[in-house]
């Protein structure tokens, strides 16, 4: 199986969830469970059956998680050497080349991607044009409107 990229917060932020819903969540839902059959006829008991539905969730999101930490491939970028490369992890400053806009992205991988927190993944268009580029470059980024250029202003290993 292929290795998936995550840095070492988005590694931390999974582990953290998947904590809270073996030792929180899941609990809560089988005392929920519990107290629901107590209530006689679960044919027709909407509390039994909003609680399996949300064991089932639970059950279900705590199965990816584990899926996806047994194939991630965790980068500490801070342990990497500064080379002024755009590379996986860093947080590099872009300047739309028609608008002078300035835009900062950190590269991470599919999971932890949030364009609203200006994270994007690995794999997006963006990052795939940045990959491997320095600083003064020029790289033109396809879009589904066409092609836009973009010239990398900073990058950053953070």
């Amino acid at each position: 199986m292929n290795r998936v990229p995550m840095t070492v917060e988005g590694a931390e932020s999974l582990r953290a969830e998947l904590e809270k819903l073996k030792r929180v969540e899941r609990p809560a839902v089988v005392q929920a469970i519990a107290e629901a059959r107590e209530h006689g006829d679960l044919k027709e008991n909407a509390e039994y059956h909003a609680a399996r539905e949300k064991q089932g969730f639970i059950e279900g999101r705590i199965r990816e998680i584990e899926g996806k930490l047994s194939l991630a491939q965790v980068i500490d970028v801070k342990s990497i050497e500064p080379s002024g490369k755009v590379i996986f992890g860093t947080t590099v400053s872009i300047i739309h080349m028609d608008t002078d806009e300035e835009v900062t992205y950190q590269i991470v991988g599919d999971d932890e991607a949030d364009v609203k927190n200006h994270k994007i993944s690995v794999n997006s268009p963006i990052a795939r044009a940045l990959i491997g580029k320095e600083e003064g470059d020029v790289v033109e980024v396809h879009t589904p409107s066409g092609a836009v250029e973009y010239e990398i202003d900073q990058v950053q290993h953070i």
